[in-house]
């Protein structure tokens, strides 16, 4: 086999190019999926600006500079960051505040904080969200995207409905025709074209806000570089760097299951940092990843490279300064048709399943519900994964802590009591162990054998200090056995350490 230095300079840049990129098939889905993905980030890059209380432009800038740099840095092929309604909620006090200038320089410093918490490795902590939380975390996002169409079907003209109805019937059953062509385009198209031909007046694009004319121009933010600022700007910064991770981690992972391939997280945390200092230089808002229209991407269009998301930014780019005023009159009901679907297809309508439901143990329904009530209730994905994963560690806690049994074998001589425990001891477990034992009637010997228990903590060695202090009051001896090695070698670092008195 030839080394790589003996091959020819067209041979290796041949190994490094991507199998997609001779695959003509693969560019159309992945430049199609953009554009629709483009028009479906601009209504709500608009109202994200308006909840951070910033120009409808910023928030196109997000998406535009967040999209296309991540693209280049993230860690999750196909997978769509844009700007958020999360990270708006965060900053929008800090703008209300203190201006503008103090929000962009939070966006920086949370990029700041983002990439040096991906540096520590904060994107292993995802192993830790149980599998529960996961559906949860999935059906909210499929609730909260449909929750946020319904204020564009309220007071509105009487033809928004039928558009509505029309555009999902082309979503349903035009896939049934052709998939060379997405159908969420199609539908965009068709309804366009209808509206504005036929002169129906129903709100549309440009009436959320007016579209950039012109790109937008690095440059610092406009702020006193004092530790006053540093001080005023830390706090949000750091919840916005903990919100878009969590969002952005929490997405990969559903694009890794829907795709069945792997992404980097520790790659995806730190681009998410650069792609928010970019973001803060252009006078951006921040962002991390979007859900809608990454499901809109990866499932309703099929794209699965880093093409798709490049263009995404760039198409918003082109559509918003060469063909605003046609994007400007696409009717909010065909995006309304679009995100309904998203919503349904999203829902895991397997984990609601009678069926399902009947099968599942209690504990991990009540996390489940947890994690979608807590997500529904603040319109924060993060918090919901938060509260699911406590949710869910106190359900595996309290349902461990039953595991502990102890069970006692007395010689036939009664001069010597064996007490067998088993199970997991650690600060629920162990918290019962000391009253299972019979202290004033047991022997003067006490056996206490661990072999099939293992010690997880202080509160468990504290709590076999008890035990045998109890026992010594009374002139007995006790002798622990079986410990396995990590239990002995904490057993021996913290016996007798534990209490001041």
């Amino acid at each position: 086999m030839s080394s790589p230095a003996a091959l020819s300079p067209t041979t290796r840049l041949r190994r490094l190019k991507p199998d997609w990129i001779s695959d003509p098939k693969v560019w159309r889905t992945e430049i199609l999926a953009g554009l629709v993905v483009a028009l479906a980030l601009i209504p709500e890059a608009i109202s994200f600006s308006i909840i951070a209380g910033v120009d409808p432009a910023l928030g196109l800038f997000t998406s535009f500079t967040m999209a296309v740099t991540l693209s280049i840095v993230g860690g999750r092929r196909a997978m769509i960051s844009a700007a958020t309604g999360a990270v708006a909620l965060v900053v929008a006090p800090l703008n209300r505040e203190h201006g503008l200038g103090h929000l962009i320089a939070a966006v920086i410093l949370g990029g700041v904080l983002q990439i040096v918490l991906g540096a520590l490795g904060v994107a292993r902590l995802m192993r830790f969200i149980p599998r529960s939380v996961m559906v949860g975390f999935v059906n909210s996002l499929a609730i909260l995207v449909f929750m946020a169409q319904i204020p564009e079907m309220r007071n509105v003209p009487w033809p928004v409905y039928p558009l509505i109805g029309a555009g999902l019937v082309l979503l349903v059953f035009f896939p049934r025709i052709t998939t060379a062509v997405p159908a969420p385009l199609v539908s965009i198209a068709v309804l366009t074209a209808f509206t504005v031909g036929a002169g129906i007046a129903v709100p549309t694009v440009g009436d959320r806000g007016a579209l950039p004319t012109a790109l937008p121009v690095p440059g610092l933010p406009d702020v006193p570089f004092t530790w006053d600022t540093l001080t005023t700007v830390a706090p949000y910064a750091f919840a916005m760097a903990l919100v878009g991770l969590m969002e952005s981690l929490m997405t990969a992972k559903l694009v890794d299951d829907i795709t069945d391939t792997p992404s980097d997280k520790t790659r995806e945390s730190i681009g998410q940092g650069i792609a928010n200092i970019v973001t803060g230089f252009f006078g951006g808002i921040g962002g991390c990843a979007v859900i809608g229209q990454t499901m809109i991407n990866v499932k309703v269009s099929g794209a699965r490279t880093r093409l798709s998301t490049f263009l995404a930014g760039t198409f918003l780019m082109v559509l918003c300064l060469a063909f605003g005023p046609v994007v400007s009159d696409i009717p909010m009901a065909a995006l309304v048709a679009v995100m309904i679907m998203v919503s349904i297809a999203a829902f895991d309508w397997h984990s609601v399943a009678p069926k399902t439901l009947r099968r599942m143990p209690a504990g991990e329904l009540t996390v489940m519900a947890v994690t979608v009530v807590a997500v529904v209730a603040t319109h924060n994905l993060a918090v919901g994964v938060v509260t699911g994963s406590i949710t869910a560690m106190v359900v595996f806690a309290k349902r461990v802590a039953r595991l502990a049994e102890v069970t006692a074998v007395t010689d036939a001589d009664g001069r010597r009591v064996v007490y067998r425990v088993t199970g997991e001891l650690f600060f629920a477990s162990s918290n019962d162990l000391v009253g299972q034992f019979d202290y004033a009637g047991d022997p003067e010997k006490v056996v206490i054998d661990l072999s099939a228990a293992h010690i997880w903590d202080a509160s468990s060695v504290a709590a076999l200090d008890a035990i045998e202090n109890k026992y010594a009051q009374r002139g007995k001896t006790v002798e622990i056995t079986g410990l396995n090695t990590p239990s002995a070698d904490l057993h021996r670092r913290l016996t007798g350490e534990l209490s001041g008195h």
